[in-house]
């Protein structure tokens, strides 16, 4: 590529970085993440608010919602939801933390955007397994 000459002939003008430039990091991934979970929690309303309506409007306008949910491809819809939210709970409290001045050592705030990542994780399982378990009759 050739360089784009200075306006005054003197040197080139230096371009913008790009992501093959970059080095990834836990934080930059955290902070993608966390605006990407931003945007699927927003539109997961939808399914939210068909969940609600249809339940207002009796068991007739129930019983679609219900096929939906059961359908594997609404449990993965379900699940990312739920991940999406813990993860966005979950990286929210860690902001909170930078709010007022902790966390910000780079060895710091790649340990918590990864524990922000696993507890994410392990609280979307948790909330499955335990509707599953409440879903089956089975004890708590």
């Amino acid at each position: 590529m050739a360089d784009i000459p200075h306006p005054h002939g003197a040197r080139p003008r230096p371009l913008s970085p790009h992501l093959q430039i970059y080095k990834w990091s836990v934080t930059m991934v955290t902070s993608i993440t966390h605006r990407i979970t931003g945007v699927g929690l927003y539109l997961g309303l939808v399914f939210i608010a068909w969940w609600l309506v249809a339940a207002s409007m009796g068991p007739e306008a129930y019983a679609p919602f219900l096929a939906a949910a059961a359908n594997p491809i609404g449990q993965f819809i379900l699940f990312g939801f739920t991940w999406a939210g813990a993860y966005h709970l979950f990286n929210g409290i860690r902001h909170l933390a930078w709010d007022l001045g902790y966390g910000f050592l780079p060895k710091d705030a790649m340990w918590s955007g990864i524990a922000v990542v696993a507890l994410s994780i392990v609280a979307a399982v948790g909330m499955f397994v335990w509707a599953y378990t409440v879903r089956m009759g089975a004890p708590i």
